[in-house]
């Protein structure tokens, strides 16, 4: 995924995926991935001429990601988690069922405003 600012982006993606249990898989000067099993997430600097245009989920691409907790009692640790590191937390007058009355999930903003969704099996 093309970030506006590397540095940002890896911070706030690497401890969530490490906390996930994805480990840090390749890094070079504009870019560095994360790797668990077979899958594996890529983050990139974009250039300089792409940021004129910022993201935005209700655009055509990408609308959120999706990973899948280890149980409620997760999405309740790193909800923890993401409100001492500031982070913006999204409907936060429906958590934890923002998603539907059997849908047990955290939804938060990454720093390029991309949504985030941590759901309970």
């Amino acid at each position: 995924m093309p970030n506006t600012d590397l540095k940002k982006s890896t911070d706030f993606w690497g401890w969530f995926l490490e906390e996930l249990g994805y480990s840090s898989f390749q890094k070079w000067d504009s870019g560095q991935s994360w790797k668990i099993e077979n899958t594996y997430i890529v983050f990139v600097q974009a250039e300089e001429r792409y940021l004129e245009v910022t993201y935005h989920r209700c655009r055509v691409g990408l609308n959120h990601l999706a990973f899948h907790a280890s149980s409620r009692e997760h999405v309740d640790d790193m909800t923890n988690k993401l409100n001492a590191k500031g982070i913006n937390l999204l409907y936060t007058n429906q958590h934890p069922f923002a998603g539907g009355d059997n849908h047990y999930a955290v939804y938060f903003e990454d720093p390029d405003r991309i949504k985030v969704e941590l759901v309970a099996p």
